[in-house]
């Protein structure tokens, strides 16, 4: 196998994930709270080759001396983008939307490893039973939400209503008073680039990387909610298509080049012979 081919063969495994990654905003599209991850290339190593035999070939050049051949390229790193998808009204009172790019709810997520916490922007909150008269704050899936004290208890006694202020308070209104059970914690994703995505909708921070300076507290005074509301993907479609379409010429040539190759390495076969 010549270098073209090895070039090509390696190009073409990085490509594939940039187009799994594409499939996965697509996929999302519609997904409340989800942001796109985009994907990032980098040239791996390379080989400068002096091909020049005679040294007045070079008397002038700008450039840097003799050839350079690569080894493909590689799918440096993907980026998630936390800015804020649009709002959708929703009129129910346990949806909220965080109006601030980065931005993200806490959640418990108990896993075979224990307990972690895990971010989140979708805010489609639920009330689930846990003691006897006792209510529990839930995302979709049953994993507790965190607010500023831990997990947010609400007794069922004379409940009659309940809202979230813009500020994360929960207010529930018992006997015609309203009286705050807790607050949502908001917490900034400083560093998203590090987070790593868990699946529904959810991000971690890795074991192997230093927790602080990745994720940092939000004062309650500088949260911005939005109740009754919930914030779309921020997946635009026709970006990705074009992200896609562009990945698949660039398989195409890939394919194309050690087509190529290999006949080429045919024909010289046939010379020898």
């Amino acid at each position: 196998m010549n270098r073209s081919m090895i070039q090509s063969a390696v190009t073409m495994g990085q490509l594939q994930k940039k187009l799994d990654l594409v499939g996965n905003n697509l996929s999302n599209s519609e997904t409340t709270g989800y942001k796109s991850r985009n994907a990032d290339f980098s040239s791996l190593l390379y080989q400068q080759i002096d091909n020049q035999s005679h040294s007045d070939a070079e008397v002038g050049r700008l450039t840097p001396e003799g050839i350079r051949i690569g080894s493909g390229a590689k799918l440096g790193h993907t980026n998630l983008d936390l800015t804020q998808g649009s709002l959708k009204n929703t009129s129910r009172e346990l949806d909220v939307a965080l109006l601030e790019d980065r931005h993200m709810f806490g959640l418990r997520v108990t896993t075979a490893q224990g307990e972690e916490v895990h971010y989140t922007r979708a805010g489609n909150f639920y009330l689930n039973p846990v003691d006897d008269g006792q209510l529990l704050l839930t995302d979709a899936n049953g994993h507790p939400v965190m607010g500023a004290d831990g997990e947010i208890i609400i007794l069922e006694d004379n409940f009659q209503a309940i809202n979230i202020d813009p500020n994360g308070r929960i207010l529930v209104t018992r006997d015609q008073n309203q009286v705050v059970e807790g607050t949502l914690d908001v917490s900034e994703a400083v560093r998203p680039r590090m987070l790593e995505s868990v699946g529904a909708n959810r991000f971690r921070i890795p074991d192997n990387v230093e927790e602080d300076g990745i994720m940092g507290d939000v004062l309650s005074g500088d949260v911005k909610m939005q109740s009754q509301t919930l914030e779309t993907s921020n997946v635009d479609v026709a970006k990705q298509m074009t992200e896609m379409l562009m990945a698949q010429r660039a398989y195409q040539f890939n394919a194309k080049s050690i087509s190529t190759g290999d006949q080429m390495m045919g024909l010289v076969s046939q010379l020898r012979s």
